[in-house]
């Protein structure tokens, strides 16, 4: 019944696996080389050590947009809130990372390591790329429906916090060791608590 009075709660988990898997992808897709040989016949070796076809500031923001959202996923309060903030600036500016690849990748592509041995093939967007493109855009969405939907998440309890972590401390009824030996002696059962005496 709870939930259906609040139904933002609900939310949690999709917008948080989007997140996580847009995130995920983009920092995978991030990672590979976006410039390639459109045609065929070239070596996979060195392709990956030209380093003209990989935008590195990319990875590291999507990397960034990765963290934010495992913060987001165990945090509470003011620090997930700050976190979805986060997330919304890591999107946007993996958006803006891959417009400035599309941008300069084709420039510095064309001064690449194959293309200086004498072999001379069309440079081109990998499918890497144009993942990372739409996974971008696509991480902007659960960013921006978190900081919007993050007061009405369920939270973990405080139990989970880190060691040292001060908790208020209530003590049960009878449950210091001479209270139980007294009731045992008065011929009471201690663990006997729906009895009035």
């Amino acid at each position: 019944m709870a939930e259906d009075a609040n139904p933002a709660r609900r939310t949690f988990g999709p917008v948080v696996l989007a997140g996580l898997a847009t995130a995920g992808l983009a920092a995978v897709a991030s990672a590979k080389p976006w410039m390639g040989a459109t045609s065929g016949g070239g070596d996979a070796s060195l392709t990956a050590l030209d380093s003209g076809t990989r935008f590195p500031l990319a990875s590291a923001v999507s990397l960034v947009l990765l963290a934010a959202w495992g913060v987001l996923l165990v945090t509470r309060g003011v620090v997930r809130r700050v976190f979805a903030v986060v997330a919304v600036v890591a999107a946007v500016g993996l958006v803006a990372a891959v417009v400035a690849g599309y941008v300069t990748l084709p420039d510095s592509g064309s001064s690449s390591y194959q293309q200086l041995m004498g072999r001379s093939q069309d440079q081109g967007f990998t499918g890497w790329f144009w993942t990372a493109a739409v996974c971008s855009v696509l991480a902007l969405v659960p960013a921006v429906l978190a900081v919007r939907l993050v007061p009405s998440w369920p939270e973990m309890g405080s139990r989970y916090d880190a060691p040292g972590t001060p908790t208020p401390v209530t003590e049960p009824e009878a449950t210091r060791e001479q209270d139980l030996w007294a009731a045992l002696d008065e011929g009471r059962d201690p663990t006997d608590t729906g009895r009035d005496q």
